[in-house]
């Protein structure tokens, strides 16, 4: 924890064009609207190694995203050459490394059409940006009686801190439920909106069925209402362009491990006149503009919530790795990844003895299915020894597991970097178990 004050200025300003993006130019990537597969499998090193002696085939991204070269790069050149802590020194290399932190709030504004890089709040991802909102924006505004709607399909970090509230405020919760097929209910939903709603809270893609939410017209009828929106773009994020401006929403969270860049950094937008109001979340160093024993005064948003030496070397990293997305141009993953997902459903629904969960009208990246009369762990640990790696368990979503009835699923989440070829080496691995256990 540090005393001094943010420096009032800053030598050496990066500017948009900055040392960060050096690394992702260097990848030689023009792709425009077309998608080279084999191009960007090549700036991630870990796609190269082997398991069980096998080819490494990694279906897991929507847990954690491996990474490019160029973020790995730039977090090493960072601890070799620029690293000291930021917004306190006067000597160079703090002010360098201010200058590249700090750029990545910009970054991140741009990347998500955010007014101003002071609507952009550094957390240590999505889990802490909801937790932040709910502790702060949640206690200040809401009182007993009130109301916060929720989805049947969201994560536990977009459950458990506002179950959390219900019980210290006595708010009322309200679940909006999904069809057989995963598909979001607007009319139910519109049904649950009343005048006591103060907040909906939302994922924008779930992690477990895929399905896409229509967050414009959730959050048209929610400002209706006169509640906000929180969205929790985790698994959004890194599947398609986002424009929080159009999305029209209040919040909108992430975090950087998913958008492949490094763990303990993610992020929250949030409406400049909503941030203001709101009091700190922690308290303690950079966070403040003066202390004294009898009265602390608080720095104005986003430096209100981000108490203590932030994760420098994470932040900048999660700049280049957002550098790099916008190189290969976000627009070209989003029909990528849609026409591999696709294909992915398609060969897995085709599986005699396979039942997959979430065939939502609009679905993305994440497929989730069980085998008849093998259980979830035991798919996993066989599709395992032939080199691919998927996920199983409740995937931090119990309620949804509970609505279909089963403790657990098989989950293949897909990336950038994955190709036909991948989702034909798992359904290969699930036959083999099928046959394990025939």
């Amino acid at each position: 924890m540090n005393d001094m004050s943010k420096s009032q200025t800053v030598a050496e300003p990066v500017s948009e064009q900055n040392a960060v993006q050096n690394a992702v130019q260097n990848t030689g990537h023009n792709l425009g609207q077309s998608f080279d597969v084999k191009r960007a499998r090549a700036d991630f090193p870990i796609l190269s190694r082997e398991v069980y002696g096998k080819p490494l085939i990694f279906l897991d991204s929507g847990a954690s995203a491996q990474k490019p070269q160029c973020v790995i790069d730039c977090m090493t050149q960072v601890m070799e050459e620029e690293y000291a802590n930021v917004h306190r020194g006067v000597y160079y290399l703090s002010q360098r490394a201010t200058s590249r932190y700090e750029a990545v709030r910009g970054n991140i504004a741009r990347f998500i059409n955010a007014p101003s890089e002071n609507n952009i709040v550094f957390t240590r991802g999505g889990t802490e940006a909801i937790n932040l909102v709910a502790a702060s924006w949640g206690r200040t505004n809401l009182t007993a009686g009130d109301e916060i709607i929720i989805s049947t399909m969201e994560h536990h970090a977009n459950i458990v801190p506002w179950q959390m509230l219900r019980d210290e405020l006595g708010i009322t919760w309200k679940i909006a439920p999904i069809d057989d097929d995963g598909n979001f209910l607007m009319d139910r939903f519109a049904d649950l909106l009343g005048p006591r709603t103060k907040l909906v809270a939302v994922t924008h893609v779930s992690n477990v069925l895929g399905t896409v939410l229509p967050i414009r017209e959730i959050t048209r009828l929610a400002h209706e209402h006169g509640a906000l929106v929180l969205v929790d773009g985790c698994q959004g994020i890194t599947h398609m362009p986002i424009d929080v401006a159009e999305l029209d929403v209040d919040f909108y969270v992430f975090s950087g491990h998913k958008l492949y860049g490094p763990t303990g950094i993610g992020a929250l937008y949030g409406r400049a006149e909503i941030l203001a109001k709101m009091p700190p979340y922690q308290g303690g160093g950079d966070m403040i503009k003066s202390v004294s024993f009898e009265k602390t005064v608080y720095q104005d948003p986003p430096l209100r919530f981000e108490a203590g030496t932030p994760a420098i070397v994470e932040t900048i990293g999660l700049g280049a790795a957002i550098d790099y997305l916008r190189d290969l141009d976000m627009a070209a993953i989003e029909k990528y990844e849609a026409e591999l997902t696709s294909y992915a459903q398609n060969q897995l629904e085709a599986m005699a003895g396979v039942t997959v969960y979430g065939r939502a009208r609009n679905k993305h990246s994440i497929i989730s299915f069980l085998v008849d009369d093998v259980h979830a762990h035991d798919v996993g640990t066989i599709v395992d020894r032939a080199g691919v790696a998927v996920r199983v368990g409740h995937h931090c979503a119990q309620p949804l597991m509970q609505r279909f009835e089963v403790p657990a699923m098989v989950r293949c989440s897909i990336g950038l970097y994955n190709t036909k070829e991948d989702i034909d080496a798992l359904v290969a691995a699930v036959k083999g178990a099928q046959e394990l256990f025939s």
